[in-house]
């Protein structure tokens, strides 16, 4: 069977490619390790997605979710999309159709590929993070903050993310430090004032974390002064990375250009990588603003941009 369009990603933008291929009436494929993407993994609240005062990402993505579910199951009239919950391993392309192959080694074919699937947090690169990974040391405050209850935290980022991170963990942890590289916050001045309000959180600057330490589970971390070079040693029995995320974008090597920030490079006339027929939207591609909003509004995009492109193949 081959398909008129794959989509790849569950996030805001594979989900809104999905509802307008369906509408459309295309015959589709979505295919996700699962739904979110970033967004399921920030249970703080989202006050900047229009017609909700305030969500939360794990809420916000359920309504995503159900909503492109009613195209599977035909209770709206329009096409069916199909759905298949794999990670891809990779796309490859001979003559004029694409294969996308799945770690569950599996093989389907389309006419077109759009590719949505976002970013993942990007690591700390420190001594021990990786052996304390699901012991302490976590990428997903929705996932994991009941888990900290009580205990002493760090957030590692001093951007909005981390901030939010912190807040949402506030309603855990018994203390919380922030730690910001540089020497200046980033965050929102108002989410900085939410954090004071808390009582529980304090930001420290100039902070370049070097370890991770424990034994079965974290216990402490050590980071360096950057303006004074001190060694500094902090008891936690948690980390929550908030340092940014990279483009999820391995599968796809050969086939497409990339950024500086290896994000796809798209043009943003037709959503169209340098490969006829393979498409990229949201956090993946090099679009300027990552946003929720902005990622569905790119999703949409890229898929009329694949319906034009069908029509005129043929």
């Amino acid at each position: 069977m081959i398909y008129d369009v794959i989509i790849i990603g569950g996030g805001p933008a594979g989900v809104a490619a999905g509802i307008y291929a369906s509408r459309q009436r295309l015959n589709a494929l979505l295919i996700t390790k699962s739904f979110g993407g970033q967004m399921a993994r920030k249970a703080v609240a989202i006050e900047n997605y229009p017609g909700f005062e305030e969500i939360s990402g794990l809420d916000l993505i359920k309504k995503f979710e159900k909503h492109l579910r009613k195209f599977t199951s035909g209770q709206l009239n329009k096409g069916q999309i199909k759905i298949e919950l794999a990670l891809v391993s990779k796309i490859k392309k001979a003559g004029k159709i694409f294969s996308v192959l799945t770690g569950k080694k599996k093989e389907f074919r389309s006419k077109t590929i759009l590719i949505a699937s976002g970013a993942d947090p990007r690591p700390l690169e420190a001594l021990g993070e990786k052996k304390f990974i699901g012991k302490g040391v976590s990428y997903c405050t929705a996932c994991d903050a009941p888990l900290y209850a009580g205990k002493d935290v760090a957030v590692v980022g001093g951007g909005n993310s981390g901030f939010e991170a912190a807040l949402f963990l506030a309603g855990w942890a018994r203390k919380l430090y922030i730690l910001e590289y540089s020497s200046k916050i980033m965050a929102e001045e108002s989410i900085q004032q939410k954090a004071r309000k808390t009582g529980k959180i304090k930001v420290i600057t100039s902070a370049a974390l070097k370890k991770v330490e424990g034994k079965n589970f974290v216990e402490s971390l050590v980071y360096q002064d950057n303006e004074t070079k001190k060694i500094v040693s902090l008891k936690v029995g948690g980390i929550f990375v908030e340092i940014g995320s990279q483009p999820a974008t391995s599968f796809v090597k050969g086939l497409v250009d990339f950024s500086e920030k290896d994000e796809i490079v798209i043009d943003h006339k037709t959503m169209q990588t340098k490969t006829p027929g393979l498409f990229a939207a949201g956090d993946v591609s090099d679009v300027i603003f990552k946003q929720i909003v902005v990622a569905a509004g790119e999703g949409t995009k890229a898929l009329l941009a694949v319906s034009n492109y069908l029509q005129k193949n043929g």
